[in-house]
């Protein structure tokens, strides 16, 4: 009997692949399943931007074809979706601006090729902020993205889209980017789970500029570590043409989260991160009870924090993103500034009064915090911290304005991500909880390259969380 379309949108990615491998049933329906979902949710989620049911058909049908002939596709008949600043080809791709909203991709995006060769099936493109800076997921070209824990909310950003597509079963896996937490954050927001990689593990020789100049990655989201495993193991590679590649090798993923991390692991877990961070009582008491139950197992967890330089802002690699934004977007500025979301306006007329020895200054902070990350590991094996302090916020908010009793500047929701990247070192947000119905993601920290170890860990606090992330809308 084959599984009704519910059923197919309610699979994981691994047993799509499989059912369809094995002609259990078609990666057409496994899409058409996908479509449903989509038709049903999606109008009161905007995560979905750009949508055609018959193209997704096709592309199922030539996976079912491909499956006929004799090839293995492991990967195959699974619908994902593709952050609005990547390409795929033919199609139109914004970056979530109105600059860009003519723009046909003449490629796929790297990732998205390797993606659709290994025989997954592009379901459509998510939303994202404009130029994918931004805290939370709005623009002039599609609007505000909501939550599906609740429509009020936001998923954050800037891959707020493929957070809430992952969560609400549009969709088994997504694709998306992190400059400083543009995966974790919206993934801890919307119950999924988000993956940031070591800095050129995947590659992206194609596509957008990047305005942060190099600390910026293609990671994935799932609905569990096991799937994020088999995404991320699938699209990790070499491509010389891309100038922070680099050359890993084989890499097992998903045999590396199918085991237990081992007891000797040094782990330490860093509530504040050695900042004096706020993060609201209800939320720390999530992160403290799992942390509990990791030493109960018998887990060696010490209280810890990396020794970061002196004097660190909490937007250390502000001063680049925004000299990258006016380099890039800044001839724009006198001819089309309507056409640039405000906030983005203040960002590139912000990086045009820059001067070349605060960027040197950002640049050589970048190098302290690589040095300080790295020497944090040669003493601990894990590193566990917040993804966010807080739960998600109301969408007509720009930031939350309070968190742990406290005024909250702009970015204090957003302070525990970015040092990672800044540090190349892989990271991921798995679901930790819910606070008063809303899911909140405890963050997993590894040195550089340590991808396996990280999701390795996150799966076993996934498994002693042992709950359902499973919004109210879905």
């Amino acid at each position: 009997m084959k599984p009704r379309s519910r059923d197919l949108a309610e699979m994981s990615a691994r047993e799509i692949a499989s059912g369809v491998g094995s002609k259990k049933f078609s990666a057409r329906e496994a899409c058409a399943a996908a479509i449903e979902r989509t038709r049903q949710f999606n109008s009161q989620l905007n995560a979905i931007v750009s949508f055609d049911p018959a193209a997704v058909l096709a592309e199922a049908e030539a996976v079912d074809k491909r499956i006929a002939a004799g090839e293995s596709l492991p990967l195959a008949g699974i619908p994902f979706t593709v952050k609005d600043s990547l390409w795929v080809a033919g199609r139109r791709a914004t970056y979530g601006s109105k600059l860009f909203g003519d723009f046909i991709a003449p490629r796929d995006s790297w990732v998205v090729a390797r993606m659709r060769s290994l025989g997954a099936v592009v379901l459509g493109t998510t939303n994202c902020s404009e130029f994918t800076w931004k805290l939370m997921t709005n623009n002039l070209v599609y609007g505000i993205t909501r939550n599906p824990w609740d429509t009020r909310m936001t998923t954050g950003g800037s891959s707020g889209g493929a957070a809430s597509a992952t969560a609400a079963r549009m969709g088994a896996l997504a694709l998306g980017t992190d400059a400083g937490g543009s995966i974790r954050r919206p993934a801890a927001h919307a119950g999924v789970v988000g993956m940031k990689p070591s800095r050129g593990v995947v590659p992206q020789p194609w596509g957008f500029p990047d305005p942060n100049f190099g600390i910026s990655v293609t990671g994935c989201f799932a609905r569990d570590v096991e799937d994020t495993a088999l995404m991320l193991e699938s699209i990790i590679d070499y491509v010389p043409v891309d100038p922070e590649s680099v050359p890993l090798g084989q890499v097992k993923l998903v045999r590396a989260v199918r085991k237990a991390p081992p007891m000797s692991l040094r782990v330490a877990w860093s509530p504040r991160l050695g900042q004096g961070f706020a993060v609201d009582h209800d939320v720390m008491e999530v992160f403290e009870g799992i942390v509990a139950k990791l030493r109960a197992e018998g887990y060696s967890i010490e209280n810890a924090d990396p020794h970061w330089p002196e004097g660190l802002e909490q937007a250390p690699q502000l001063p680049i993103q925004q000299a990258g934004l006016a380099m890039l977007f800044g001839k724009h500025l006198a001819a089309r500034r309507d056409d640039i979301d405000p906030d983005s306006v203040k960002m590139i007329e912000a990086g045009l009064e820059r001067n070349g020895v605060e960027l040197a200054t950002a640049l050589l902070t970048r190098e302290k915090i690589h040095a300080a990350l790295a020497e944090f590991f040669e003493r601990y094996d894990v590193l566990l911290c917040p993804t966010t302090p807080i739960t998600t916020w109301p969408v007509d908010e720009p930031y939350p304005t309070e968190i742990e009793g406290k005024p909250a500047l702009p970015r204090g929701h957003a302070v525990f991500t970015p040092l990672f990247n800044i540090a190349g070192a892989p990271a991921c947000s798995v679901p930790a909880g819910l606070v008063k119905g809303l899911p909140v993601g405890m963050q997993v920290v590894g040195p550089r390259n340590e991808d396996a170890r990280v999701l390795q860990f996150a799966r076993l606090i996934e498994q002693m969380v042992d709950m359902r992330f499973e919004p109210p809308l879905a």
